[in-house]
């Protein structure tokens, strides 16, 4: 066994990690989420330390009314906005493939499979998208004045004047005890100045639909078994905190060179993704883990 195999396996005992990680979801005696993430802190050989933005923890925001909203929805009289197009991208539909039908009867929602999207086409985006009521942006030239003070993150994307910074956020959605994660692509529902609520304390200030703050999409309602109106918790995740699931299964959210589950991720390399690092470290848990049950505890 390599040495640093075993002083990974010694550390691992002492400090009580036991034999299974999960990114599972749990609740807490006050009603709110408790959901463990892997996110692979621990500096060891050969991975190179997880950047500090994977050990940020975003607050919850608890009991948000949650809305169906799907790529390519035509407006009604509810719903006056299309979504062809969405506040970033021009070409929504078409760059997602197709339009994104809502009908349970021209989907497929398979959780044994991990597919969640409709039946007419694989989509080129991830199916797994939400709106949030807030644009960092104003046109295409310029961020809204409070943009850089309220979002937690602007200063280290540094963007060019104009380049939204919310664009494919990762959000994680807990739901009577399961949770999945979507990536933030629209604005809305009705708003899209809603910062207070969207990076601070407040509640949303839309009234429709009974105070409506979130759009979720149709693969997020199949997933969670959600429908629309129904209370939702929802929270920010940075992109190393994010596990392997159905929202990676499509699209280009997939980092290049990150294995699928069951295969063996490639030594991780300089300039790497955090999330490559992550598959990597979760690789070798899997190999100190068999290790581990092989032998009886006086012998480790």
């Amino acid at each position: 066994m390599p040495v640093f195999f075993q002083r990974y396996l010694a550390i691992s005992v002492i400090s009580g990690l036991g034999l299974c990680g999960y990114a599972g979801a749990q609740s807490q005696r006050d009603g709110t989420p408790r959901v463990v993430i892997p996110t692979g802190n621990r500096p060891l050989t050969p991975v190179r330390p997880v950047a500090p933005s994977s050990r940020i923890l975003y607050q919850w925001k608890t009991h948000i009314t949650a809305t169906i909203f799907w790529c390519g929805e035509q407006p009604t009289a509810r719903n006056p906005t299309p979504n062809c197009k969405s506040s970033w991208d021009t070409k929504w539909a078409i760059n997602f493939g197709g339009y994104d039908d809502p009908d349970p009867a021209n989907r497929i929602a398979n959780h044994a499979t991990g597919d969640f999207r409709p039946k007419a086409f694989i989509p080129k985006l991830n199916p797994f998208y939400i709106a949030l009521p807030y644009n960092d942006v104003k046109g295409w030239g310029a961020h809204k004045p409070e943009a850089s003070r309220v979002i937690p993150w602007f200063s280290r994307m540094r963007p060019a004047p104009g380049k939204t910074v919310l664009k494919g956020r990762w959000i994680q959605i807990y739901y009577e005890n399961r949770s999945c994660y979507a990536q933030w692509e629209d604005c809305g529902p009705w708003v899209t100045d809603d910062w207070e609520y969207v990076f601070g304390t407040k509640r949303p200030k839309a009234t429709q639909n009974g105070a409506a703050g979130i759009d979720i999409s149709p693969s997020i309602r199949d997933y969670l078994g959600v429908s629309s109106g129904k209370k939702v918790h929802w929270r920010f995740v940075e992109d190393g905190q994010v596990p392997y699931g159905p929202w990676k299964k499509y699209g280009t959210s997939q980092p290049a060179g990150v294995a699928p589950p069951g295969g063996k991720p490639a030594p991780v390399k300089d300039g790497e993704s955090i999330e490559a690092q992550r598959k990597y470290l979760e690789y070798l848990r899997k190999l100190r883990d068999e290790e581990f049950a092989k032998k009886p505890l006086s012998e480790l």
